[in-house]
């Protein structure tokens, strides 16, 4: 049952000194504030950066070539080896079970494009099919690259959102339309967006796909590409096959194989790795800042109940030398404790949550490296039963020091 008396005696006593009660409370507050908007604040910053990712498959990499800084086999550095359709048949008959997907790309040097009165610059490159499985992209309408493009080298493209908002009319389906490139009809088979975030999201949008064989066609490139995408299959490690990769065209193309610049590489595995690793670290730093806060919080607790017990000997010498039993003294010194550590509590965590919130209203969609800030419901509901048990074990030492008074000795103290 509620001890009526019991409760009136803990609130009048925290009435009556009002300002140490706040002080005391806000130790508390000001710890649960900070551990939950400082986890805020984090989660938001590695959903930011993340997202910047999408759907990009994480088990890619990519490879290019660049010149060549040493000489080798007679021939003089500075030379700028050029990948071929051969290189990568090469690359997926050496490596047939660690390739999942390939992709092979090429820049096609495209000029203003124009679609009736209407024009623009934009990226256009060769792709294959195999793109839409590694890259960011999600279709908007109609359909991506296939392999009857490939081997028709079909005059079809795909193209990004942005594209079709500034060639297109907002009535006009750019699906079965067609633009111009270089004075020469494409057909539109499909639109997309990326699922990325911030600056890439846009380029990608502002891009337009064709089939890798049409573009080697229009630029008179029919064998050449200019880098490489592929991904590499879970059971395999991303940067062993990249460095047996290079090495395979470093072979093919005379290069150095010491040459750190002749064949370049980057995966995004390696890139997610660091990242991780970087965020572990901030979710470290976050949760010894705010325990550290808490731990602060929940001592001031401890001495101030330390020095309530102190001014209130007499009283507890009165009610011992009345009747009342050393449990009692000590639930009435542990509900004070609990009480105000939990309220305290409480209302930080309201007031961070509304805090994170606030945050990802402001950050919204367009700030790049930050987004989406959560808090794990998990989270807060531990740490305010952390903060209950911490302030229940803070306010026992004073509580079993207030049972021990003597009644004698408490009447005679001045």
């Amino acid at each position: 049952m509620l001890d009526y008396d019991k409760w009136q005696e803990i609130f009048g006593t925290i009435r009556k000194n009002k300002l140490r009660t706040f002080l005391t409370a806000l130790g508390v507050f000001w710890g649960i504030f900070m551990l939950i908007v400082l986890m805020g604040a984090g989660s938001g910053l590695e959903n930011g950066v993340f997202s910047m990712f999408g759907s990009h498959a994480r088990n890619a990499m990519y490879m290019w070539t660049q010149r060549t800084t040493l000489p080798y086999m007679g021939l003089p550095p500075g030379r700028n080896a050029q990948l071929t359709n051969e290189d990568i048949r090469a690359i997926e008959t050496h490596f047939d079970k660690e390739i999942e997907y390939m992709a092979p790309r090429l820049w096609v040097n495209s000029g203003e494009i124009v679609h009736n009165d209407k024009k623009g610059s934009f990226d256009v490159r060769g792709d294959c099919p195999d793109m839409i499985k590694i890259d960011a992209v999600k279709m908007l309408d109609g359909r991506f690259l296939n392999e009857l493009d490939m081997q028709q080298r079909r005059k079809v493209v795909v193209i990004g959102k942005r594209v079709a908002e500034t060639l297109f009319d907002k009535e006009e389906k750019p699906v079965g339309g067609s633009i111009k490139i270089h004075g020469t009809d494409y057909l539109v088979v499909g639109t997309f967006q990326s699922d990325r975030r911030g600056e890439d999201a846009e380029d990608d949008e502002k891009s337009i796909f064709m089939p890798l064989t049409t573009a080697q066609q229009v630029t008179n490139r029919p064998n050449q590409i200019g880098w490489f995408v592929c991904t590499i299959d879970q059971r395999y490690n991303i940067s062993e096959a990249q460095k047996n990769i290079s090495a395979l065209l470093k072979e093919r193309h005379k290069i150095h194989p010491d040459d750190p610049q002749g064949v370049r590489g980057n995966n995004v595995q390696e890139e997610v790795k660091n990242l991780n690793g970087l965020f572990t670290g901030i979710k470290l730093l976050v949760w010894f800042v705010g325990i550290g806060s808490l731990i602060a919080g929940i001592i001031g607790v401890g001495n101030i109940m330390l020095i309530i017990v102190k001014d209130r000997t007499k009283e507890i010498g009165i009610r011992k030398a009345m009747g009342a039993t050393p449990a009692s003294i000590i639930s009435m010194v542990l509900l004070e404790s609990i009480f105000i550590t939990t309220i305290a509590g409480y209302l930080g965590l309201l007031a961070s949550t509304g805090i994170v919130y606030l945050m990802g209203v402001a950050a919204g969609t367009e700030v790049q490296f930050f987004y989406n800030p959560q808090i794990k419901l998990g989270v807060g509901i531990a740490a305010i039963l952390i903060l209950v048990i911490a302030g229940a074990l803070t306010g026992l030492v004073p509580a079993l020091q207030a049972s021990r008074i003597k009644p004698v000795e408490a009447l005679r103290d001045e």
